[in-house]
Parts: C-alpha cells; sequence; structure tokens
C-alpha cells in the first residue's frame, strides 16, 4: 500500500509540475496581451471543460502532461483570425516572446526553489561539515552471506568475524595490520587485500580510547570495487560496513526560515552542477540502458523516465525513506526546467534561440545597410525538429522500457 502511494505522489507531483509549467506560459501570455484559446491538463479525448472568456479549460484522458494553444506563436500558423492578427505572438517585441517561453522552465525552478527552502526547514539539508571522505566509522554485520547473497541472516550463515573478534557499531578503524587506515575507502581496499583464514590486527578508536583486536578475515567473491561490472574476485571480508557518521555528527541540519535561504542556495547551486554534469553524461548511458533491457545489470547512474521516478517514490516510501520523495520532486523540476531551455526545436529553449537569432541579425543587417530578412521560416525547421522530436521519442522509449524490464533499485535486503 505504501508503495503504491509513494508511486502516485511522484506521478501526481509530475503532472502538477508540467500543469503549472503551461500555466505559467499561459499567464505571462494574457498578461502581455497574446491570446490564449486553449489551457488543457492531458491529451487525448476530452473529459471535461468550460469556457471563461476566449480561453477553454479542461481535462483530457490521458494524463501525460498539458499543452497551452497561443494564437500565432510562429508567422507560419495558419489559425489567425484576421482581427487577432495583431495579437499574434510573433508580432510582439523579443523580450515579451522570451519570457513567455521561459515562463514554463521558471515555474520549475520556482517549485524546485520553494520546495528546497521547505526542506530546509522541516525535513533538513545535507550537513556541509560532514568530512569527506568519511573516516572508517563502521557498522558491524551479524553474519558472513555466501557469495552475491542479498537477504537477511539465516540459521547456518557462519558469524561475521568482526563481531567474533568484539569489534561494535560505531568503531573508529585505526589500523589494519600496521598500515594506516585514512578513511573508509582505505579500510575496504586493505581489508580485502588481506588473506582468508590468517589473523589480522585491527587497531581501532570506541569513545575515544583505543583498542586491538585479532580477527580472521573469510574469503568471499565480491566485486571488484574498481569495476562494479566487472566478474567477481576473491578478497577478504571481516564484516563491517559503511562509512558511518561520526559520533554527534547528523546527517542533515534544519534551518530557520531566514537561515534557510543561504542553505537553498547553496543546494540550488550544487543541483545545477550536478543537473550539467548528469546531462553531459546523457549519450555514454545509452549503451547501458541497452544493456539492462536485454538481460544486464541495470547501472544506477542511468537516467530515469516518469516511470523509473514513481517506482523510487514508491520504494522509497514502502522503506521508510519519505525524505527521498521530496528529493526527488525537486531533482525533477529542476532537471526538467534545464532541459528545457535547451537551444532546440520544439523545446521552449529553440523558439527563444530563434527569437534572439532574428533580433541579433535584423540589428547586424541594419549596421550594414541591408534590407531587413525578416522572420525565420519555421518550415525549413522542420526536418530538424523531426530529427529532435524522434531522437527524444527514443530515448523517451529507451528510459520507459528499462525502467519496466530492469528498474533501479535502491533498498536491495
Amino acid at each position: 500500500m505504501l508503495y503504491l502511494l509513494g508511486v502516485v505522489v511522484i506521478a501526481l507531483g509530475i503532472l502538477i509540475s508540467v500543469s503549472l509549467h503551461e500555466a505559467g506560459h499561459m499567464l505571462t501570455a494574457k498578461a502581455f496581451g497574446m491570446k490564449v484559446t486553449r489551457y488543457f491538463v492531458g491529451f487525448g479525448p476530452t473529459l471535461w471543460s468550460f469556457r471563461r472568456g476566449e480561453t477553454e479549460y479542461g481535462v483530457k484522458a490521458i494524463p501525460l502532461g498539458g499543452f497551452c494553444k497561443i494564437v500565432g506563436m510562429t508567422p507560419q500558423d495558419d489559425d489567425v483570425d484576421p482581427a487577432d492578427e495583431h495579437r499574434a505572438m510573433w508580432r510582439y517585441p523579443v523580450w515579451k516572446r522570451t519570457i513567455v517561453m521561459s515562463a514554463g522552465s521558471i515555474t520549475h525552478f520556482a517549485l524546485a526553489i520553494i520546495a528546497i527552502w521547505l526542506a530546509a526547514m522541516f525535513m533538513g539539508m545535507p550537513n556541509k561539515d560532514i568530512p569527506n571522505p568519511l573516516p572508517a566509522y563502521v557498522k558491524v554485520v551479524d553474519c558472513i552471506l555466501p557469495d552475491g547473497a542479498q537477504r537477511e541472516c539465516a540459521a547456518g550463515d557462519p558469524v561475521s568475524p568482526a563481531k567474533q573478534a568484539g569489534l561494535r557499531d560505531d568503531d573508529k578503524i585505526l589500523a589494519v595490520n600496521g598500515t594506516s587506515v585514512v578513511d573508509y575507502n582505505a579500510l575496504m581496499k586493505t581489508v580485502r587485500a588481506l588473506p582468508a583464514d590468517k589473523p589480522a590486527t585491527i587497531r581501532y578508536e570506541r569513545d575515544g580510547v583505543p583498542g586491538k583486536v585479532q580477527v580472521t578475515p573469510a574469503g568471499v567473491h565480491r566485486k571488484p570495487l574498481d569495476d562494479p561490472d566487472g566478474a567477481p574476485v576473491m578478497v577478504g571480508v571481516v564484516g563491517v560496513v559503511g562509512p558511518s557518521l561520526p559520533p554527534g555528527v547528523p546527517a542533515n541540519v534544519t534551518y530557520g526560515p531566514v537561515e534557510a535561504i543561504p542553505a537553498t542556495a547553496g543546494y540550488t547551486k550544487d543541483l545545477a552542477v550536478g543537473t550539467y554534469e548528469a546531462m553531459k553524461r546523457i549519450p555514454e548511458k545509452v549503451p547501458a540502458l541497452w544493456t539492462a533491457i536485454t538481460g544486464g545489470e541495470r547501472d544506477k547512474d542511468t537516467p530515469i523516465s516518469v516511470v523509473g521516478a514513481s517506482k523510487l517514490g514508491g520504494e522509497a516510501l514502502a522503506n521508510g525513506f519519505w525524505q527521498m520523495l521530496p528529493l526527488l520532486f525537486i531533482s525533477l523540476n529542476f532537471f526538467v526546467g534545464v532541459f528545457n531551455l535547451l537551444p532546440l526545436l520544439p523545446l521552449d529553449g529553440g523558439h527563444i534561440a530563434i527569437a534572439w537569432y532574428e533580433r541579433a541579425r535584423s540589428w547586424l543587417y541594419a549596421r550594414i545597410g541591408r534590407r531587413d530578412p525578416g522572420r525565420v521560416d519555421y518550415l525549413k525547421l522542420m526536418p530538424l525538429t523531426y530529427a529532435v522530436i524522434l531522437v527524444g521519442g527514443a530515448f523517451t522509449l529507451l528510459t520507459v522500457t528499462a525502467d519496466i524490464v530492469n528498474p533501479i533499485t535502491l533498498f536491495t535486503r
């Protein structure tokens, strides 16, 4: 039941965001005097609608987005009534058209920033004072599972060497066989290199008091740390996991309304950088998506669709991590806002780019004494537009298929 609720919450959040995106276009267009004839949530057959003034508002059967119709978006639009020629969108100054076309993305950014500010006050933001990389504070597992097993400990599973030796949760490992351990990653590399069934000396710190134990590592097959997709190899394990936060250091910090403003700005900056890096990696992730569809392991760093995001929301809520739902909402809104500003038709960014190209070309021609060439012919750009739609549709189909047949799972047991 919680899983289904999480799926519905994320799906509904996305639908509301897209509907507000279109409302941003509509409201700014109306504010400038442009004519908006239709505003609908969803696609397909109309379920319900009403008319107020010159605009028809309604809901359609397929809840996968929404749209608004602004009269005369391009000079080639043939649906402009002669009485409305002066209100055709393409006739308005470029700065007004830019505001209208960017209003959708601005709405997504506003939703994300408001959600971040609220999260900073009521849920908490990641603690900036956490050491990076984390020191080797560990949790002790109860048993060593068979190679590749993902389950709880069962009768007959061997007790972990760390537990047998007396290590405890939140112990800080300082050295292994005399080799200093500076962080958790170093601990993993050092332990994995230990020979199985040969005692090793581990120095640790517990509540500020140093200690030392003898641990006999077990030999198991695990995937290499530097090659998660590689074949499993025999390594040593002692039965500790991590990294754990140092005692007294919270994972998240909550803020007051004023203090939350700089925290929101910082998180937004990190989100912008992360979104840029993620978008750069999209082309190289396409083969990984195909591998996931054709039976390979799903890379957790591959893109997800609305289907995948909804599933992650359901999984998070079912496992008690409700905090992940607002974070998903924030990330999705920010990503869509950025993506929609790419200078490609039919995205809003493509219309903005053409408007400013026309403006720059007119300015240049006026300076060199040549006649203004006028507006761009959108019909000549249709092959490029169709190519973008084809590539985007294929990528969407690829991500949706991967999210159905081999979804990303964050809470393996």
